[in-house]
Parts: structure tokens; sequence; C-alpha cells
């Protein structure tokens, strides 16, 4: 089995929609897709809809957190969407994206940057809006020559000259709400250090106390001695490990299947999972 569990859809900062984006991962060997979007399920019922034969489907969500000034992500699968702390907590995210995005807009102007907000939303569409949408309007004026190179201190990394905080979960209160919606939660690229700086491995131990299950460790940010740091570091805490793509479509240059997760920690996930549960295909169309 082939099993991919990071990927986003325009309904966060991808470039397939939800259907697609299965059709998509079916067509690349997959046979199992997780859909886990920036702080929404928005495309959950599209993808569902559109599920291939041969194709599972897991729903999730890529969950905002900061601790001590650090950002980080938290990949919760197979959830309960309508839980209600839960999706308070996500409509919170998701509401300040705007004003931190218009935010974000002033200060480059304020660098000579002509960027407008029209530009930005026009790129993110029906999406939830984010710091990639801004990347790719800097690509489009010319102002960097990539997305990912929008992300250093120049511009729009965490601290950098355009950055501006948006709200995020404490990652503690992000793990005690996935459970509370019989969620698994798993740290997204912990020690991704081409992204910024991270959390010490001390407070993946603490995270590990406090329930989470498991960590993203064959991730393209992540190299091979890394790897190696994040299994032996989740076999000391009982973590299970995973392996994903962290698919955006055409923004980035990962593909489908680029890296995947072993089926017996798959078996795992499932079986931890109470929200919600794995969706077979049936043949639907993009």
């Amino acid at each position: 089995m082939r099993i991919d569990l990071h990927t986003h859809s325009t309904a966060s900062d991808g470039t397939d929609t939800p259907a697609e984006l299965v059709h998509n991962a079916a067509a690349a060997g997959l046979d199992v897709v997780a859909l886990t979007d920036h702080d929404t399920t928005r495309g959950h019922a599209e993808a569902i809809a559109a599920v291939p034969a041969g194709l599972t489907l897991v729903t999730g969500a890529e969950l905002s957190c900061r601790l001590d000034g650090v950002g980080l992500h938290m990949l919760a699968y197979l959830f309960d969407a309508e839980e209600p702390e839960l999706l308070r907590e996500r409509e919170l995210v998701r509401d300040d994206r705007v004003p931190r995005a218009k935010g974000m807009i002033a200060k480059l102007q304020e660098l000579g940057v002509p960027v407008t907000w029209e530009q930005v939303a026009r790129i993110a569409g029906d999406g939830s809006v984010g710091r990639p949408h801004i990347a790719e309007a800097l690509v489009e004026l010319g102002v960097v020559s990539s997305v990912s190179d929008a992300f250093t201190p120049d511009w729009i990394a965490d601290g950098g000259r355009a950055y501006v905080e948006k709200h995020e979960l404490d990652p503690f209160d992000a793990i005690r709400l996935i459970k509370a919606a019989g969620g698994v939660a798993v740290f997204a690229h912990p020690l991704a250090v081409k992204r910024g700086e991270v959390v010490p491995e001390t407070a993946i131990a603490e995270l590990a106390a406090a329930g989470l299950d498991g960590v993203e460790v064959d991730h393209m940010d992540h190299d091979q001695a890394t790897r190696a740091r994040l299994r032996g570091l989740a076999a000391d805490l009982g973590l299970l490990t995973t392996g994903s793509s962290d698919y955006h479509g055409s923004r980035k240059t990962c593909v489908l299947g680029e890296f995947t997760t072993d089926p017996e920690i798959f078996g795992e996930i499932t079986r931890r999972a109470t929200g919600a549960f794995p969706v077979p295909g049936t043949g639907g169309r993009p």
C-alpha cells in the first residue's frame, strides 16, 4: 500500500480542487491519501463525493500552533469536524487570516512592493488566504523567483520584515481538542529548520506526554540525518512515525506520494481514531 497523509487543496493553499486532488492521488498510484488543509475542513465534502474506486480518503486538517514564540503545525486525522470546541478554534484561526494577510500586504507596500489585497485575494480564490498566496503574488511581481524564496527574513518568514502574527493554538490545547474530537494528533515536519526556528526536542517529549500520537518523519524538509534523529526520538517516546508529501499542487515542487507512511502505522492511526472513519472510493468524478 502507498499512503500519503499530508496534502492540501484549494480549500487552503493548494492548487488542486479537492476533487482533483483525490483523482490525482489515484493517478499517482496511491492507495490512501489524507486531505489536511490548513485550519479548515471545507474541502472534505467535495473530496468525499469524488473519491475514485481503489483510493481511500482520510479526512483531516493541519492546525496552526505556536509554542514559546515558535510556529508549528499539528496534523489532525479522522476527528469529528462538528465537535464544537475544535470547530470554534478553527474558525478563530480562519477569521484571523484576512486581517493578518492585509497587515502583511501593508508592510510589503511600506517596503516598496506594489502588492495589493485584490491580487492576493484573486490568487487565494475560495481558499483560506495564507502566506503562500502572498508569496505567489511576490513571484508574479518578480520580487522573488519562487514561493520558497518569499519565506525568508527579508520577506514573510516568521519574524521577517513583512511578517504579521495570527491567532494560533497552543499545541497542548490542540492535542487536547483533537483527542476530544476523536482524532489522532501528529506533529508535522517538527525539525524542518529550513522553514525557520523549530521547537527543541524536549518540547516534543512534553507534547508526547500530553497525548501526541506521532511525528511526521519522512518529509521533503527533513534530510536523512534529521529523519534518523526523529526515528530514534519517536522510538524513545513511543510515538508513531509517518511519511507524507505535503503536496500543494503546482505551488510547491513536491509530488504526491513522494514520501509515504507504513501500512502498519496507518492501521494504528485508524484504530485510535473514533471521530471519523476513512472513506473508501466509490468511483466519484472530479
